[in-house]
């Protein structure tokens, strides 16, 4: 008799929460209705706004307006779902958005699945035509001739510093300018389609190499490094040669088939790679931005510190400073600056004049809004 009364109880139960999933996904199908109509309201909306800045001479892609939506939502989330995925959902809308007044054409460092074109994606979603290429200084030429409308490229590492390849173009075409920034951390695996102990060789683009470098030398010590131009390009070497590893994304591994060995390989926890969205458009003011510069200076005694001494006078916070070769026969050196604030702040504009005074040669590389890490 008590087995028969175990026996009911089960399937009552049983029959209580077959009832209350069906309520809780006949909850989920009205939300998703909602939400698209919603999503579709949205859209529309967006799109009568494309119209009028279409009128006006406006741009379609809009960094500072798109930070503040971003940052609206964020403050006004109360979960459960995280701000990565907040975030992700949002620039998808805005993606999709955008595509309705026009379909931009982003020019990257590929191939896909590198870590400029998971920045790209990050920056501008995936309703926009990709268009892949072989080198950074492809990435300017194609916005320099208007086959691209913007580019992403990376500009410094934290663990590598500068990419020097972005600051040569930015040399030899300063009329493009940072229209947005995205900071990525960049997180390596060891990926292969054999074990760790059959592993001879490892490909990666040297920048990832480097950062995880002391991890590679006390974990595959017998593997030879291999460079290559990019983390994707290794994960595809990977896949086709026996006894070979990749030092390459997630998303890399997926994409090739590979199997991930090892997990966040980079020697440093905190490693980021900082990259530029350029084009030719200027970015309004939001309150959080930064002003890009390069400037040199003559080469005598004391220029560089009266150069940074207008910084400090108009309290104005460096964010990066690089120095680099210029193009001159004499040995010296263009400077790299980011600051706080806006080209069109008055302090900022006080400030760049009182520069201009000590700069033999001074270009603002843009203004833009401040990033956060994003993921």
């Amino acid at each position: 008799m008590t087995r028969k009364t175990e026996s009911g109880n089960n399937t009552l139960t049983s029959s209580r929460a077959a009832a209350s999933l069906r309520h809780l996904r006949t909850q989920i199908d009205k939300l998703d209705l909602q939400i698209l109509r919603l999503v579709n309201d949205r859209a529309t909306v967006a799109s009568e706004i494309g119209k009028l800045k279409d009128d006006q001479g406006g741009e379609v892609f809009s960094p500072a307006r798109e930070e503040e939506v971003i940052q609206n939502v964020l403050q006004s989330s109360k979960g459960p779902l995280d701000p990565s995925t907040v975030r992700a959902i949002y620039r998808e809308l805005m993606s999709g958005s955008r595509a309705l007044q026009k379909v931009l054409k982003v020019s990257y460092l590929g191939p896909e699945y590198s870590f400029s074109h998971l920045a790209a994606v990050e920056r501008f979603g995936q309703a926009v035509e990709y268009m892949r290429v072989g080198s950074i200084a492809a990435v300017f030429e194609e916005v320099n001739r208007g086959h691209a409308d913007f580019g992403v490229v990376p500009l410094e590492n934290s663990t590598d510093g500068r990419v020097a390849d972005t600051l040569d173009m930015f040399l030899r075409l300063p009329q493009l300018k940072i229209c947005a920034e995205v900071r990525l951390p960049i997180h390596h695996n060891l990926l292969a389609n054999c074990d760790q102990q059959e592993i001879r060789r490892v490909y990666s683009k040297p920048q990832a190499l480097s950062q995880c470098r002391n991890w590679l030398s006390k974990n595959v010590p017998h593997a030879s490094l291999h460079e290559v131009a990019s983390t994707a390009t290794a994960a595809e070497l990977a896949q086709r040669e026996p006894g070979a590893a990749a030092v390459a994304s997630r998303q890399a591994a997926v994409r090739f088939g590979l199997r991930i060995l090892f997990t966040d390989i980079e020697d440093s926890p905190f490693n980021e790679t900082r990259f530029a969205v350029i084009g030719t458009q200027e970015c309004q003011r939001t309150g959080h931005d930064k002003t890009g510069i390069m400037f040199k200076v003559p080469h005598q005694p004391g220029s560089l510190v009266d150069a940074l001494n207008v910084f400090k006078q108009a309290k104005l916070n460096l964010t990066w400073i690089e120095s680099f070769p210029a193009r001159s026969p004499r040995s010296e050196y263009v400077f790299f600056v980011d600051f706080e604030g806006h080209h069109e702040d008055p302090k900022v504009k006080r400030a760049l004049a009182s520069l201009q005074e000590h700069a033999e040669q001074l270009s603002i590389l843009g203004s833009y809004p401040s990033a956060t890490v994003s993921g």
